[in-house]
């Protein structure tokens, strides 16, 4: 088992944080939801959960736990980003909430990457609550609940008229 971050001495190693990432980004698991996702959004006219999503939530993420001193690694916040909507084709072909479906697929994703078993609870937690807000502002979850929806350019959508948002939850300035 690989060591990136230890609490203790605070040590991270750049070069093995980013191989973490980037065993879930070309793992096959992880590529075949993804295509899966883009082929049954191809024409939808909302929000998008493409890699394009992914990467904004994570670069959010990182921004806001950096700003924060939350001192939370960044394979874990990338790591997190890239698998919390990666059910949603699971969603639209067989009605399982996406947030259920991609606590499934991350799992097995996270345990193909190596990553260990506190750093996979973790993870899933965040995901599984990441359609709701959290209490606890330091966690992980609740960072990926308020990036998630910081990520969305409702100022820019074409489709912001039909959007089943509500007009306080809709981005509309550049805040957080």
């Amino acid at each position: 088992m690989y060591s990136y971050y230890s609490k203790e001495v605070g040590i991270i190693d750049n070069n093995l944080m980013n191989d973490k990432i980037n065993l879930i980004i070309e793992n096959h698991s992880f590529q075949y939801n993804l295509r899966k996702i883009e082929n049954l959004e191809k024409h939808r006219e909302f929000c998008k959960h493409d890699m394009q999503h992914f990467l904004d939530v994570a670069r959010l993420m990182y921004i806001m736990s950096l700003e924060n001193t939350l001192k939370i690694p960044r394979y874990m916040i990338y790591a997190t980003a890239l698998l919390h909507d990666i059910g949603r084709g699971q969603q639209y072909e067989k009605g399982i909430p996406h947030h259920i479906a991609s606590i499934e697929l991350a799992k097995d994703i996270l345990q193909q990457c190596k990553y260990d078993t506190g750093e996979i609870e973790e993870i899933l937690e965040a995901i599984e609550n990441h359609r709701g807000s959290t209490e606890e502002y330091n966690s992980l979850s609740n960072l990926l609940y308020r990036c998630d929806k910081l990520s969305r350019n409702c100022i820019h959508c074409t489709a912001i008229d039909g959007c089943k948002w509500s007009a306080e939850k809709k981005n509309l300035k550049v805040t957080y």
